[in-house]
């Protein structure tokens, strides 16, 4: 089984892309997934004693978190060490999964896959990418999004340009979505003649 890490910064499409490779058939475990199913459930109680008040009707509420750690470091350390190790635990179950159904190729999307290591338990990189001026554009765009919150993320995410220099593979998604669809073919039918 052939396994693809998936990463790309804020507002380059790495979403739209990790839905190409389910499109065509690949399985693909999203991290960002994971933790919205887990601030549902296992990790309440987790938050909950470490960020009091931001558990709301049984849930972690995501804003109420977000105030609490944005421009905080030691907090956002702090919430990470409680959160990589339910996501990877949530990921091993995915990959257990995959290997019974004989999963050829599978991609974890993992948006921080550089900044946690993970980068080092896949096979192959794919890195989605498109112009800084193109990812303002759609970041900017998003409900509640305004430049300083734009500028906190990008100070945790690894450089574009350093993620494209580790990439085995980039998917370039700044000439539209059709263009990156041609380009995640190209890319699987790359894997399968390995």
């Amino acid at each position: 089984m052939i396994v693809i890490g998936l990463t790309g910064s804020i507002g380059m499409g790495k979403s739209a892309t990790a839905q190409m490779f389910r499109d065509r058939g690949v399985p693909v475990h999203d991290s960002d997934s994971a933790v919205h199913e887990l601030y549902r459930t296992t990790a309440v109680p987790v938050i909950d004693a470490a960020f009091p008040g931001t558990v709301v009707d049984g849930v972690v509420d995501r804003q109420k978190l977000a105030a609490a750690v944005l421009n905080k470091p030691e907090a956002m350390k702090q919430l990470e060490s409680l959160i990589h190790p339910l996501v990877g635990a949530h990921r091993d179950a995915f990959m257990v999964r995959a290997r019974a159904q004989h999963a050829p190729v599978v991609v974890l999307d993992i948006p921080l896959l550089f900044e946690t290591g993970a980068d080092r338990g896949v096979d192959v990189i794919v890195v989605v990418s498109a112009s800084a001026q193109v990812q303002k554009e759609r970041v900017l765009a998003r409900p509640g999004m305004t430049p300083e919150k734009f500028s906190a993320i990008l100070a945790r995410q690894t450089p574009d340009a350093t993620k494209r220099a580790k990439a085995h593979y980039i998917v370039d998604t700044g000439h539209g979505f059709a263009h990156a669809g041609r380009q995640v073919d190209g890319l699987l039918a790359a894997l399968a003649g390995r």
